[in-house]
């Protein structure tokens, strides 16, 4: 037994120091795997899930490509692209879904295993995607709508910053269900920050009874911050997700808790399914999706996330 355990450890250990040092940590073939989001320019968000994916990759001797489109169809042609370039697996967000359809369904028949992530869960199955990867939205809506009873608050401003995404609904949708306080939303241009500051601060002077505002993405959490100020709002600010500057908000108290779907998972996970699919045929998620979040963290929770917020990892 004793020789047994020793063996097993010390290859764990070996594996382990092969894929930090940027070596294969297996010995399959070098398959090909592209992900495709919905992605804008400069979503930091991605750069987590991406660093996820590339870990992962790294470890299974994969060759990782990523590409990204806000825009519903110039995404699909991402995909087609793709499919073209006869990858061996393939991870999609769905955050407009209708758009995907059509090609995704082209690549299952053409014998790509695909792993939806992150946004589409609902319309996974539809367009023959092995599993999704990520989070519930209406349940992590709903999760915040009991943080914000526990908090007392009794009325909140759900800002949308991108038209369409599906996801963003139904974040807003899971608040009303369990919030006792009223909802109203508010749709900003996220892809003009000034406008987003602007749009909010003429929200909160309009309303002084609004208490709570909730950001459905961290870059955006400062800016709500900025226009709470503007307009001389005591709102508490809150968001979906988390990076550097949100955990050291929650650190310092600028920012009341924040909603991590922990975006390296679902980067990590997607690659790794594809490589124990192709590798092993196996499986995860029993047929449901596959979960990373909702956790609600707060204050207490800051200083112990900021080491991993700093190497871009949460």
């Amino acid at each position: 037994m004793a020789g047994c355990s020793s063996t097993g450890g010390k290859r764990a250990e070996e594996a382990r120091n092969a894929a930090v040092g940027g070596e294969a940590a297996v010995g399959t073939p070098r398959w090909k795997i592209a992900m495709v989001s919905h992605s804008g320019e400069g979503d930091t968000f991605w750069d987590i899930v991406q660093s996820g994916a590339k870990d992962a990759a790294r470890k299974d001797n994969i060759e990782f490509l990523y590409s990204h489109d806000k825009e519903a169809g110039r995404q699909a042609q991402l995909v087609k692209a793709a499919v073209d370039n006869d990858v061996d697996g393939l991870i999609v967000s769905l955050a407009k879904p209708d758009a995907m359809k059509g090609v995704l369904k082209k690549a299952v028949k053409a014998g790509i295993p695909v792993v939806t992530v992150n946004s589409g869960q609902d319309e996974s199955e539809g367009v023959g995607a092995l599993a999704h990867i990520g989070q519930d939205e209406v349940l992590a809506g709903e999760a915040v709508g009991r943080e914000l009873d526990e908090r007392g608050r009794k009325k909140a401003v759900c800002v949308l910053h991108e038209q369409g995404n599906v996801g963003h609904e139904e974040r807003c949708r899971g608040v009303r269900k369990t919030f006792d306080g009223k909802v109203r939303n508010l749709h900003v241009d996220g892809t003009n920050m000034p406008a987003v500051e602007s749009s909010l601060e003429a929200e909160l002077q309009s309303d002084s009874e609004t208490d709570t505002v909730l950001t459905l993405g961290a870059p955006f959490a400062p800016t709500a911050v900025q226009a709470a100020e503007g307009a001389g709002s005591k709102a508490e600010i809150d968001t979906f997700d988390l990076n550097d500057q949100v955990a050291t908000a929650l650190k310092d108290g600028t920012l009341g808790f924040a909603v991590d779907q922990q975006p390296y998972l679902q980067g990590y996970e997607a690659v790794d399914l594809l490589w124990l699919h192709r590798h092993n045929a196996n499986m995860l998620g029993g047929g449901k999706p596959v979960l990373t979040g909702p956790q609600i963290l707060t204050e207490k929770d800051a200083s112990t996330l900021q080491k991993y917020t700093k190497r871009g990892t949460r």
